[in-house]
C-alpha cells in the first residue's frame, strides 16, 4: 500500500446550511476511516453580519482574491506537511486565493463542483422561474444585466468579475475537478466551446456523492407518496400540489420548508385536499423512515438540480423515484430500475408515471446503491482522483 496523503479539505459555508455541508462531512469522515490524516479550513458568511462598514466596502475585492485565506493556507500546507487540497465551496469570504496558496506550495488543488458556479454567476442556470443558460451563449453580462445572483446586479457583478478575472488567468486551467455527474461535466466543459481552454478535459472526473447506509429497520411500504426538499416554486413543488388533485385517493407527505410554504397551505385547505400532509421541517431519521414506507419519492423538479442527496437516500431503503425528466434526477432515475419519468410541469405525464410504477413491484434500487452510492466504491473512485492529481502535478514540477 503507497502512502495515505495528508487531506486540507476547504469549505465556506453559506448562511443557511444545505447539502454541501453534509457533504463535506461525509467526506472527512469517509478519508479519516481510511487513514487519511483530514484537516479542515472552513469560513461561514455568517462572519459578514459582524463586520465593519469599512471591511463591507473592500468585501467584493477580497471576494475575487483574499490575502488573509493565501496566507492562512499557505501556512496550514506548510506546517501540516498537506499533500493536497480538496476545496467544495469559496463564494465567499475564502474565495479562490486558496488555489494560489495551494500552487505557490507545489500541491495539487481538486475542485467539486456542487452547482454551476463556474458558468453562471447564480450557480442556478435559473432566471425568472425558468432554465437559462444566456451566460454560457451569450456572456456573464447577461447575468449582470438581470441582477440574477438574489436580485442584486451589484453582487451579481461580483460573482461574474471573479469568473471573469480568473478564467483570464487561468486559474481552472490549473485545476481537478469532481463533477457530481455525467450531466454536470457535460455542462462544465461548455466552459471550452467557441475554441476555449478555460479547462482541461482530462482533468475532469466523475464522482457521485454518497451516504452511508441508513442504520434503520426494513420499513412496511404503505399506499403514499413523498415530497422532500425546499419548497421552492423552481422546485416544482406548485405544479405537483397542483397534480395531485387528480389522485384523491392517494396520500402525499410533504417534508421540508421554503417561501412557498405559506401557499401549499393554502392551496390544500382551499381545494380541500386531505390526502395532502406537510409536516415542515422533520428530522432526517423520520425523514427516512417515511421515504422507505413510501410507493415512490416524488421530485417534480422544473430545474437542472445538483445531486441531491435524498435520491439517494430513496435508493439506499428501497423506494423508487419519479423524477421529471431533466437535469440531473431525470439522469440519475433509470426508468423502469430505480423508478419512472415524466415530463417537467405535465399532469398527464406524472399520472401515466404513476400507474406504471403502481404495476411494478420489484426495484433494483439498493443494488444501484450499492454499485454507485454506497462509501466503500466512493472511496475506491476519490482515491484514484487523488492519485491521479498528485502524479500530474508532480510530473508537471
Amino acid at each position: 500500500m503507497g502512502k495515505k496523503q495528508r487531506i486540507l479539505l476547504v469549505h465556506n459555508y453559506y448562511k443557511i446550511p444545505g447539502g454541501e455541508d453534509t457533504v463535506v462531512n461525509n467526506e472527512k469522515r469517509l478519508l479519516e476511516e481510511n487513514g487519511h490524516c483530514v484537516f479542515l479550513y472552513t469560513r461561514s458568511n455568517k462572519e459578514m453580519e459582524d463586520i465593519s462598514a469599512l471591511q463591507k466596502l473592500f468585501l467584493p475585492f477580497s471576494s475575487i482574491f483574499s490575502l488573509r485565506t493565501y496566507k492562512e493556507i499557505r501556512k496550514f500546507i506548510q506546517k501540516e506537511n498537506i499533500d493536497l487540497v480538496h476545496v467544495h465551496n469559496t463564494l465567499t469570504l475564502i474565495s479562490p486565493s486558496v488555489y494560489y496558496a495551494a500552487f505557490s506550495c507545489g500541491v495539487p488543488v481538486v475542485q467539486t463542483m456542487h452547482n454551476f458556479r463556474l458558468l453562471c454567476p447564480a450557480a442556478t442556470f435559473v432566471r425568472n422561474g425558468r432554465i437559462c443558460e444566456d451566460c454560457v451563449d451569450q456572456g456573464l453580462g447577461c447575468a449582470v444585466r438581470y441582477g440574477c445572483y438574489r436580485g442584486s446586479r451589484e453582487q451579481t457583478l461580483v460573482n461574474a468579475a471573479i469568473l471573469k478575472l480568473h478564467r483570464m488567468l487561468g486559474t481552472y486551467r490549473k485545476l481537478f475537478y469532481i463533477c457530481l455527474t455525467e450531466f454536470n461535466k457535460e455542462k462544465l466543459l461548455l466552459l471550452n466551446q467557441k475554441g476555449r481552454n478555460i479547462v482541461r478535459e482530462q482533468n475532469i472526473f466523475v464522482k457521485s456523492n454518497f451516504i452511508w447506509r441508513p442504520e434503520i429497520k426494513e420499513p412496511q411500504k404503505k399506499d403514499q407518496y413523498v415530497y422532500v426538499g425546499r419548497l421552492d416554486a423552481i422546485k416544482g413543488i406548485r405544479f405537483l400540489l397542483e397534480a395531485w388533485r387528480e389522485f384523491p385517493d392517494k396520500k402525499l407527505i410533504i417534508c421540508g420548508s421554503g417561501p412557498e410554504e405559506a401557499w401549499i397551505k393554502k392551496y390544500i385547505q382551499e381545494n380541500q385536499m386531505s390526502q395532502v400532509e406537510c409536516l415542515g421541517q422533520t428530522p432526517y431519521e423520520e425523514v427516512l423512515n417515511i421515504i422507505g414506507e413510501s410507493r415512490a419519492l416524488v421530485m417534480p423538479t422544473l430545474c437542472y438540480e445538483g445531486q441531491g442527496l435524498v435520491l439517494l437516500e430513496s435508493y439506499a431503503v428501497g423506494t423508487p423515484v419519479l423524477a421529471s425528466d431533466l437535469g440531473n434526477p431525470g439522469n440519475i432515475t433509470i426508468s423502469g430500475v430505480t423508478g419512472y419519468h415524466f415530463t417537467p410541469g405535465d399532469v398527464e405525464s406524472l399520472k401515466e408515471a404513476v400507474k406504471k410504477l403502481e404495476t411494478k413491484t420489484e426495484w433494483d434500487t439498493k443494488s444501484i446503491y450499492e454499485k454507485y452510492y454506497a462509501p466503500e466504491a466512493n472511496y475506491e473512485k476519490l482515491k484514484q482522483i487523488y492519485d491521479y492529481a498528485g502524479k500530474a502535478v508532480h510530473t508537471r514540477c
